[in-house]
């Protein structure tokens, strides 16, 4: 059965745009169409669509308020498309409930292409992500779940297990994780004795509203990371969006080269590289977001002695990243969102 959605957009020509890239993918039907928010919720039951994508600057009812209204009263996971000028109405939506965003294409000879493989790919792994209608993504980051009674890693760190002299970490995000990691950041306390380093697979420009989002969230500072700063303890860096990020001589590194996985910044190159300086005193945590990027540079981390953490299943939106990374036998624990930042305020050094 193909997987139903809703396009929520005041633009025809958007509307057309978003239709017609989704139309070579068997796996996607557009049921609907929506001129406004209004529209949108009018629709929503008559349709029952399983996924919509929605505009953030619409008339009668803009995005972020059809957005609080859809998660109000549905289970339905929704997409904002979103454009340079509207950064931090994007990080709102995220916060809200949204699961993921693309960026509209503002050259359509140049992105087109790129937009409408993404729109496809992020449609159909966020539907096909475990108990995505079962359960209302905003209760996943909140504690408010039943725990599995079993895993094939251990769920929870044994007493006395815990890595000792951690003097840095190192995480990675896609899908799901701007959300999952404001819950991590925010509950660290004011003063940490180590660096965090954070991927997160986002945009040029959305990274700076991201991490202003997440210094405002937290008592710890968090910057976006700039080429050739002194890395400091007591800071989390975010790496940029379109520029991987690693640590060079206590330094951060930024460059351009390729994308890998399709993706810039890349995890598994700041990982590598994190694990070749802090060797066994590394963890490395692996979040909600599809794909398999992070896995050969957790592999890295395991081989130096470092200690490896993934999120569950239960508490991803995708389960891509973390279930590559458990099945390339690179993970030394399994956790929920939630045990993995009691365990994190355990195991970081504290001024």
């Amino acid at each position: 059965m193909a997987i139903k959605l809703l396009i929520v957009d005041d633009s025809a020509f958007m509307r057309k745009i978003v239709s017609d890239s989704v139309k070579r993918n068997s796996e996607i039907e557009v049921v609907g169409i929506a001129r406004n928010g209004l529209d949108a919720l009018e629709a929503i039951p008559k349709l029952q669509p399983d996924i919509i994508t929605l505009d953030i600057e619409m008339p009668k009812l803009n995005g972020i308020e059809t957005l609080k209204r859809i998660k109000e009263n549905y289970n339905i996971p929704v997409i904002m498309l979103s454009s340079h000028s509207g950064t931090d109405i994007t990080i709102e939506a995220l916060q809200i409930g949204a699961l993921d965003f693309i960026e509209k294409p503002s050259n359509l000879n140049a992105d087109l292409t790129n937009f409408q493989k993404d729109l496809c790919m992020k449609i159909t792994s966020v539907i096909k992500a475990p108990n995505i209608k079962a359960q209302n993504i905003q209760e996943r980051f909140q504690g408010r779940y039943k725990r599995p009674v079993e895993n094939t890693i251990k769920k929870e760190m044994e007493i006395g297990k815990e890595p000792k002299d951690i003097e840095a970490v190192v995480i990675g995000a896609s899908t799901g994780g701007p959300k999952a990691l404001v819950y991590l950041i925010s509950k660290l306390p004011q003063k940490i004795n180590i660096p965090i380093f954070i991927v997160q697979h986002m945009p040029k420009d959305f990274t700076t509203s991201f991490a202003a989002r997440l210094d405002k969230e937290s008592r710890i500072k968090v910057v976006e990371a700039e080429d050739g700063v002194i890395v400091e303890k007591g800071t989390v860096y975010l790496a940029p969006g379109d520029y991987h990020m690693t640590i060079e001589n206590n330094r951060i590194k930024l460059d351009s080269r390729d994308k890998l996985h399709g993706v810039r910044p890349a995890v598994d190159y700041l990982f590598s590289t994190a694990a070749s300086i802090y060797k066994d005193k590394l963890l490395g945590i692996i979040l909600t977001g599809m794909g398999r990027d992070g896995s050969q540079g957790m592999e890295s981390i395991k081989k130096m002695g470092g200690y490896n953490i993934a999120q569950d299943k239960e508490t991803s939106v995708v389960y891509g990243m973390p279930g590559n990374a458990i099945a390339r036998g690179v993970v030394d624990e399994i956790m929920s969102l939630e045990d993995i930042s009691i365990n994190l305020n355990k195991i970081i050094k504290v001024k």
